[in-house]
């Protein structure tokens, strides 16, 4: 059995080719159950273990981590691993770092969200966010849509520097900015990815203009948000499940709590999107939103790329 590490999964995975293993592995068949993320003691820390299974055609597969959010230094604060069988035998074949697959297959959807629902001729994009998805996220997008304009907002405007520089090196042919006025950004932007930590809105609906795709990817709380209930309201919304989004996406319980959207309002989750059974974007005056919680199945098709570039070698 292999162990491959972080520094192998990030020489292994590229865009768009990750992008186009997603959806085809969401239009194909597989199977998840619902991840199991268990609370360690209710009364301290929020420390938590998380397992995550799934399987396919060629792998079986089950992410499992904790998170501690409190940790110091020199310990972090989550980490990850996946565990790569094979589904003919059985037999286990890696183990692989589950950190970097995270990022990367995070990011990945999100391209590949942008793919199925932003215009074509999209060319400014705006990211909140300055975390380690930041980078992911530009290069994911980048590889599906001809972006000649990216802006990067975040609370601080040295990290958005940041993030800025760094991409402007590794793409030269496009314009980098970092942003301090987001309602300004919102409405020059094509496509707005939101991956923050915030728990209030960080994008208004009146500051979405018509034709924008929208992806909100850093909540994973029922009662917090990236966007408010009028961008729910005017926006086509896709989720990339349903189960999770009805636990997990404040994005979209908040309204139906409010009594102003329903379940029913979610037009499709990722697997009808990928396998051509959902109606996607119709025309260029469309607001899209898709809620991204993640899914298992996305750690199983990054790991499992990672694990046939690798033995390669």
């Amino acid at each position: 059995m292999k162990v491959i590490s972080a520094e192998e999964v990030h020489s292994a995975l590229s865009y768009p080719e990750l992008v186009d293993s997603l959806q085809e592995a969401y239009g194909g068949k597989y199977s998840m159950p619902p991840r199991q993320v268990f609370l360690l003691d209710e009364n301290t820390n929020n420390d938590a273990f998380a397992v995550l299974p799934s399987w396919s055609e060629q792998f079986i597969g089950v992410k499992a981590f904790t998170y501690f959010p409190e940790a110091e230094e020199p310990y972090k604060s989550l980490y990850s691993k996946i565990l790569l069988f094979n589904r003919e035998h059985g037999e286990p074949l890696a183990l692989v770092d589950g950190t970097t697959v995270t990022f990367w297959r995070t990011a990945g959807i999100s391209g590949l969200a942008t793919q199925l629902l932003s215009r074509e001729d999209s060319e400014t994009m705006l990211l909140l966010g300055t975390g380690n998805l930041a980078p992911y996220i530009i290069r994911a997008n980048l590889s599906v849509r001809p972006l000649k304009k990216v802006m990067v907002w975040g609370r601080n405007l040295a990290k958005a520097e940041s993030v800025v520089g760094k991409m402007q090196k590794e793409f030269a042919d496009v314009e980098f900015s970092a942003i301090e006025d987001r309602q300004v950004a919102c409405s020059q932007a094509d496509i707005v990815v939101a991956a923050t930590g915030s728990h209030e809105p960080v994008v208004l609906g009146e500051w979405i203009m018509p034709g924008t795709h929208t992806d909100f990817i850093g909540n994973h709380h029922a009662d917090k948000r990236e966007c408010d209930t009028d961008l729910i309201i005017k926006a086509k919304v896709y989720a990339d499940s349903r189960v999770n989004a009805f636990k997990e996406a404040g994005e979209i319980l908040v309204p139906i709590k409010e009594g102003v959207f329903t379940e029913d309002g979610v037009v499709a989750e990722l697997n009808e999107m990928c396998r051509g059974d959902a109606v996607l974007r119709e025309n260029e005056e469309e607001i899209t939103l898709f809620k991204s919680i993640g899914m298992a199945m996305s750690d199983l098709v990054g790991a499992g790329l990672a694990y046939n570039e690798v033995i390669k070698d």
